[in-house]
């Protein structure tokens, strides 16, 4: 059996990472997009679009945390790829958000060449991973992972007084426990 040669598309990759920096983009060219702000709110609906046009699904777990799914071959544990979107403020334009990237990256480079992945590929992006809103900092994967107790970190305040907890149900991307990533999942 020959091996195909796959490239990624060197030109959407850039187009993508300007497009996303596009969502809270500073004077000198960073960007500040703090967690469930209208700039993140913004990016986290880009995301989902290039996600939906490639025929992926997208689901969103109780701490907001985003899961698109390229369906494999199988059902099994999803190949993960992902990082978060949020930033400090005047932050650059590759932190995080590029762990997102290179997943959208990848999956497209899947479809533009028909490949069906074995297994599903799924790209994450944790909510308010830097703690530059609401502290501390990798709150999602801290809950995710057993190490912060969700009902406290529900309870955290911005510097307004607006809790994680309200900034999250007025989002629009407070999802089900019931999708948060598992071993077996």
């Amino acid at each position: 059996m020959q091996l195909q040669k796959i490239f990624v598309n060197g030109e959407r990759l850039k187009n993508t990472i300007e497009a996303f920096a596009d969502h809270g983009r500073t004077d000198k060219n960073g960007v500040t997009r703090l967690s469930l702000t209208e700039e993140d709110l913004k990016v986290r609906d880009y995301f989902r679009a290039c996600c939906e046009e490639l025929g992926m699904s997208v689901k969103m777990d109780d701490m907001g945390t985003m899961y698109a799914t390229l369906a494999g071959e199988t059902s099994g544990p999803p190949i993960v790829i992902g990082s978060h979107m949020d930033t400090v403020k005047k932050g650059g334009r590759f932190d995080g958000v590029l762990g997102v990237i290179a997943g959208l990256e990848v999956v497209r480079t899947l479809v533009d060449y028909g490949i069906k992945p074995k297994f599903p590929v799924t790209i994450m992006n944790f909510t308010n991973e830097e703690g530059a809103r609401f502290e501390p900092s990798m709150m999602a994967s801290g809950v995710l992972s057993g190490k912060f107790d969700k009902s406290v970190m529900l309870n955290k305040k911005d510097p307004a007084g607006i809790t994680f907890g309200e900034a999250l149900e007025k989002s629009g991307y407070k999802g089900e426990m019931s999708n948060r990533i598992t071993e077996a999942t």
